[in-house]
């Protein structure tokens, strides 16, 4: 059986030039305060959010990269996964 809709991850590259633009599309992202937002994006690179559908992941990506950050969507690694650690 085939999973149409698999879970992607938002993952923080580089948060760039333009920190306070990043900060405020992280934190209304992941709904954190701002000293949280900005200890996780000083991480970076760090997952923003995980398990989300890929148009919900897309749009993440979109809002963080016209804040001026790098940012990808990856697939989740799933339990029993070939990527996933035994």
């Amino acid at each position: 059986m085939v999973c149409e809709d698999i879970p992607q991850t938002v993952v923080l590259t580089d948060v760039g030039a333009r920190t306070l633009d990043v900060l405020q599309v992280v934190r209304r992202l992941t709904r954190m305060s701002i000293w949280h937002s900005k200890v996780l994006m000083d991480q970076a690179p760090v997952v923003i959010h995980d398990g989300i559908s890929e148009e919900a992941a897309e749009s993440a990506v979109a809002a963080l990269r016209e804040a001026g950050a790098h940012a990808d969507v990856r697939p989740q690694n799933l339990p029993g996964s070939p990527d996933s650690a035994v």
